[in-house]
């Protein structure tokens, strides 16, 4: 893709990324960025997986939410409720964050999100509205109920405190490893290839960085192409933390066309597949859409031969009984 102009043109910059780490970092994790034998050999390239599979919550989400919660309460609004709409992660995360300020939080979800999320959700006390048919039903009522007065919307990826706070990803590969010349991010709504974007751009311009889809739901493939964001025919994937549209309007997009080189997408077998082989490699537990990135380099799709890579492993919050069914194929 052609970059067009710096982050700070967008709205985010680095800074806000790095106040942001400051604002958080007494409640979170850095998390480690280990070697892969695997995947460096799988890819001849030098690849390093960052595991936000570890961090609180068990996916990076929680760098986002807890950052837009805090932020509400800088800015000094009066804040009574919050809602967000979510595949999982993002309302665990809203979740855990408002509990640790005693703020009420809904959340809603579709039916089928596992149940290693909705549980979680329910344990910490917020009001769990898991009636929705997919993401995009969870995210018009979520909403709705937003504009009727009964609570401030948090989205999962068009939010500026949700986005910075995904960047602070960023900045820990870089301290971790300054060498690194490519970083492979899974993309569902784009807030978290947004803020990694923008801080690594920032310090290494020459940096390649490389969203990853699901095959199945490729809004910003799609996107790409078309040159704006468009309506997508959504299938089914083992990745539910990346399927479904995003808002035509969201903040994401302009980061992802101007800061982003490469989009590329996964199959399904391929996400299937990772997951197992993180087990059997490297003893690691990724749900479907954390496992994108890695599915991208050991299924050949990422081209990153030669390089210095690190790669996102995004989640960890996969119900037991299909990972067993997955490990048994």
């Amino acid at each position: 893709m052609q970059r067009l102009r710096r982050s700070s043109e967008l709205g985010i910059g680095l800074a806000d990324i790095e106040r942001a780490r400051v604002r958080i970092a007494d409640h979170l994790r850095n998390t480690p960025l280990v070697e892969s034998g695997w995947l460096s050999g799988a890819a001849h390239a030098d690849v390093r997986i960052k595991l936000e599979s570890m961090q609180v919550s068990n996916s990076f989400k929680a760098r986002g939410a807890l950052n837009a919660i805090a932020r509400l309460r800088e800015d000094g609004r009066e804040v009574s409720h919050v809602v967000t709409a979510s595949a999982g992660n993002h309302g665990r995360a809203i979740a855990w964050a408002a509990a640790m300020v005693s703020l009420p939080a809904t959340i809603f979800t579709p039916r089928t999100a596992p149940a290693a999320k909705l549980d979680a959700i329910r344990a910490s006390g917020a009001d769990l509205r898991a009636e929705c048919d997919d993401y995009e039903d969870a995210e018009r009522r979520a909403v709705a109920f937003a504009r009727a007065g009964k609570a401030i919307f948090i989205s999962p990826y068009n939010n500026e405190d949700v986005i910075a706070g995904g960047g602070t990803v960023g900045l820990e590969i870089l301290e971790a490893w300054p060498e690194v010349d490519t970083v492979l991010v899974p993309i569902g709504g784009g807030g978290l290839i947004s803020g990694i974007a923008i801080a690594v751009k920032a310090a290494r311009p020459s940096a390649h960085v490389i969203g990853v889809e699901a095959e199945a739901s490729s809004a910003f493939t799609a996107a790409c192409r078309a040159g704006h964001i468009v309506t997508i025919d959504v299938k089914p994937t083992i990745a539910d933390g990346l399927g479904g549209n995003v808002e035509p309007d969201t903040l994401t997009w302009p980061y992802i066309r101007d800061l982003v080189d490469r989009v590329v997408t996964v199959a399904e077998e391929d996400l299937r597949a990772s997951i197992r082989s993180l087990l059997a490699e490297e003893h690691l537990v990724a749900e479907g859409a954390g496992a994108a990135g890695v599915a991208a380099i050991a299924s050949g799709r990422s081209e990153i031969s030669g390089r210095r890579a690190a790669v996102i492993l995004s989640g960890a919050n996969i119900d037991l009984a299909t990972l067993v069914g997955l490990v048994q194929q």
